[in-house]
């Protein structure tokens, strides 16, 4: 696993974290609730290879 990936992960959770509070503050919780399920769709996309990856080689190691 790539090292990158987590630093991509981590900068799109403090964006979206500041994008979350901003948006709270100004009253627009609806969009900040938005904001936040675009960022966990944008970090699913982007893991999704690696879960499969795992769940291949689980089934490689108990042979399922």
């Amino acid at each position: 696993m790539d090292i990158t990936i987590v630093f991509k992960i981590a900068a799109v959770g403090i964006l979206v974290s500041v994008l979350n509070q901003v948006l709270v503050r100004s009253g627009r919780e609806e969009q900040a609730m938005l904001t936040t399920l675009a960022g966990l769709i944008v970090v699913l996309f982007w893991i999704i290879q690696y879960i499969s990856d795992l769940f291949k080689t689980v089934q490689t190691l108990f042979q399922l």
